[in-house]
């Protein structure tokens, strides 16, 4: 298993589709965010996640974006590839793809929708963790899964599963990170799934974010991260705070909507999304752009 560093910021990357009937992906788009990522130099990419409207990708695309994104990223920053499914022999195929794509790891969502028990939860995580030989992430967000995947079941995944070696934890409770980083040490590396959570979680032992914000700002958010990892703590709470802003209005409306409005703002992409989601109304465009526009005002 490759030795990867799960620390630093994390770019929850964006998937763009072109204004036609198919909304199909726009790859020149894509390309362009990627190297801007890179340009940051950001620690890591995440396609196929939530931000990256994985459930509208059908199979073919879901792995063209990964292969895409491991062609320009491969050696520069860390490729970890969303394959989760509720169904794990669907997860299972996934990974295993994302693996033969080039992914240096996989980031494997808790079942949604079925809402399995905890030693179900078990039972699926081993299972993918066994079927690929790359690091794996658990990614716990059940505000959308329906499901909370408990610290005990995680150290209980831990033992059976070498490569499981990070979580990403979206459940709005520091507590939580507290608790498995008390539990697991460094067995475990937790990174923040909220980017409004990045810099009290790091408090407690998390060692970094997969961020929505950084596909507007890569560098603010990385820079912000680094100085809360290095324990700058006055520096690094005034780089989180003059951000909140602009993390805060990324969840004004379903995300990655508000995201796909910023990014459109700065003329990287069209705010194009895939049904069922829609694009942001027009009181909610307004305020993404004033927010931007505060910021960068700020930053001047």
């Amino acid at each position: 298993m490759p030795n990867i560093q799960f620390e630093g910021t994390f770019t929850a990357i964006v998937t763009p589709f072109k204004d036609d009937a198919d909304k199909s992906i726009d790859w020149d788009s894509y390309d362009r965010l990627v190297h801007a990522q890179l340009d940051a130099k950001i620690d890591g990419i995440v396609p196929c996640g939530t931000t990256g409207e994985s459930p509208t990708l059908d199979h073919e695309e879901h792995i063209e974006v990964i292969r895409r994104t491991v062609k320009i990223a491969k050696g520069k920053s860390i490729v970890l590839a969303g394959a989760g499914s509720n169904s794990t022999r669907e997860a299972i195929a996934l990974s295993r793809a994302a693996e033969r794509a080039g992914a240096d790891a996989v980031m494997v969502v808790v079942p949604y929708y079925n809402r399995p028990s905890q030693e179900g939860l078990l039972e699926h995580f081993v299972a993918v963790a066994a079927s690929v030989r790359c690091p794996v992430m658990i990614y716990n967000i059940p505000g959308r899964t329906g499901m909370d995947l408990a610290a005990a079941t995680l150290a209980k995944i831990a033992e059976r599963a070498p490569n499981v070696v990070a979580t990403k934890e979206a459940t709005g409770n520091v507590l939580r990170t507290q608790e498995i980083v008390r539990k697991m040490g460094s067995r475990m590396s937790v990174l923040s799934g909220d980017d409004g959570l990045t810099l009290p979680m790091i408090s407690v032992g998390a060692r970094g974010v997969i961020s929505v914000t950084a596909n507007v700002y890569p560098a603010a958010v990385r820079h912000a991260t680094r100085l809360a990892l290095d324990g700058k703590f006055d520096d690094a709470r005034r780089a989180h705070f003059a951000l909140m802003p602009v993390h805060e209005v990324m969840f004004i409306e379903a995300s990655p909507g508000p995201v796909k409005a910023a990014l459109a703002h700065k003329g990287f992409i069209q705010e194009t999304v895939r049904g069922p989601l829609t694009t942001i109304t027009a009181p909610s465009r307004a305020k993404v752009k004033e927010t931007l526009v505060a910021y960068d005002g700020d930053r001047a």
